[in-house]
């Protein structure tokens, strides 16, 4: 791309890109017409043609041209060499506040740029590392860390205020985790970060959990379920009463798997609401709680006030104790609906794990109508094809050869004779053969049917399913 007289900056706010080699000039739906006349002018090029793309391509496309910016590890660089924290209490980040790069202070240029360049790599995560001589900066992108920049050690205290400071915590109280929320705006985009911080031996560490927050809705159709699981996970949710389970482990899209449901099901007529930890998106006309352990407001007191509250549906963001499986069991058995997050391997395994709990099978086999296993794998990059080498030339997967992740599912269907096993029996070799002879297919078998259709390899499907939860 050949630079024109105007900046990044001015792009940037006008949202306009030139691509002389492509004979083009990139234009968002709302580019004021003066701000592309004047671009047009100043290159000395009037002959490219418009081209209407979405702001993101434009951001990326900026982002390639003018990687000084973009570049996190640049701006780490550049302040370490002239650490200047006089200026790091300032105001803080408040909601809606547009990030730039125009304060002069070293610390606040380091963080603004990390969470930019997190952003524009889509990471879920943004990791603060100290360590004994240095520290590390680790984005977590389609489920794997990956390395981004190494600051001095000695601004690793800076970094953490900064970020305390922004999530409105206490940056005098080193000796306790802390937990803390902010929105930026980036652009068009608005990012709500979670905050947490955990005193180590060398430090403070930092994760900024970053969400989206203009992710328009959530689809059961874009989620990556067969046919078959979709059309009988639906069965199990459009179901008046009864309990329907997703399993996994951390990170697995549980949350957005429940979310997806509570807006299928979302309606005038039905009053659906939840009790999460924490409540990482809000969704229109669905009220959410979030617990408050401080307090004493967790699952099992939020859970009974809310069964006072006239609900049709009840979404439960884990159930953890006793206390809040039997709160839950009771719930179904007098006619709402009860979606709930379990951490298991699989799906059959959460029969297991409820009985441990001291639920009576006759109680589950009597509640349970469906539980879901997930897992997310990442997908092979469209862009390079390359399936076999684990580092590759392609700047679009970050030379990893994966882009973007699909989940596979694996659907534990109750049904009249499942109900009886459960009941006889909470043997999980037992239920998982007579869960096998009505159709179900495990999680492996799943992520062998992706290999197969070349979305994604071997190597990650033994990477996030191992050969001992296969076994079990």
């Amino acid at each position: 791309m050949k630079k024109c007289t105007p900046d990044s900056d001015f792009l940037r706010q006008f949202n306009i890109v030139p691509l002389f080699d492509n004979k083009q000039c990139w234009v968002a739906y709302d580019t004021p017409g003066w701000a592309i006349a004047f671009v047009l002018a100043e290159s000395d090029c009037c002959e490219l043609v418009i081209s209407i793309k979405t702001k993101k391509e434009i951001r990326d496309e900026i982002t390639k041209s003018f990687p000084a910016k973009s570049s996190a590890a640049d701006v780490i660089f550049e302040a370490g060499k002239k650490p200047d924290l006089n200026v790091l209490l300032e105001e803080p980040i408040y909601e809606g506040t547009q990030i730039d790069f125009d304060d002069e202070a070293p610390v606040i240029k380091m963080i603004n740029a990390i969470l930019l360049e997190a952003n524009q790599r889509e990471a879920s995560d943004v990791h603060f590392e100290p360590y004994e001589n240095n520290s590390v900066v680790r984005f977590r992108v389609d489920g794997i860390l990956i390395d981004i920049a190494h600051p001095p050690r000695s601004l690793h205290s800076a970094l953490i205020s900064r970020i305390k400071i922004l999530g409105q915590l206490d940056i005098a109280e080193k000796r306790l985790p802390q937990d803390g929320r902010m929105s930026i705006r980036l652009d068009e985009e608005v990012l709500d970060i979670r905050i947490s911080t955990l005193p180590t031996g060398v430090g403070e560490r930092a994760v900024l959990r970053l969400l989206d927050k203009k992710t328009s809705g959530f689809l059961l159709s874009d989620l990556g379920m067969t046919p078959v699981v979709k059309k009988s996970y639906e069965e199990s949710i459009s179901r008046s009463h009864g309990i329907v389970l997703v399993t996994g482990p951390t990170g697995s899209g549980k949350t957005t798997t429940l979310y997806a449901s509570l807006e299928k099901l979302n309606a005038k007529e039905t009053n659906i609401m939840t009790v999460e930890d924490p409540v990482e998106f809000e969704l229109n006309g669905i009220s959410q709680t979030q617990v408050q352990s401080k307090i004493g407001l967790n699952f099992a007191n939020v859970l009974r006030a809310i069964l006072r509250q006239d609900p049709d549906v009840i979404m439960i963001g884990e159930i953890r104790d006793l206390e809040t499986a039997k709160i839950a069991v009771q719930a179904s058995l007098t006619g709402h609906l009860v979606l709930a997050t379990l951490h298991t391997n699989d799906s059959v395994s959460a029969i297991v794990r409820l009985v441990d709990m001291g639920i009576e099978p006759y109680l589950l086999s009597s509640t349970l109508n469906g539980v879901l296993a997930q897992r997310l794998v990442r997908k092979i990059c469209i862009f390079c094809q390359n399936k076999m080498s684990k580092v590759t030339n392609c700047e679009k997967c970050n030379f990893s050869g994966f882009k973007g992740r699909t989940g596979i599912y694996e659907f534990f269907q109750i049904n009249n004779e499942i109900r009886a096993s459960i009941k006889d029996s909470n043997d999980p070799n037992l239920l998982r053969q007579t869960a096998m002879k009505f159709g179900m297919n495990s999680l492996f078998n799943e992520g062998e049917r992706l290999v197969s259709e070349k979305i994604t390899s071997m190597e990650e499907i033994n990477r996030v399913i191992s050969l001992v939860e296969e076994q079990n």
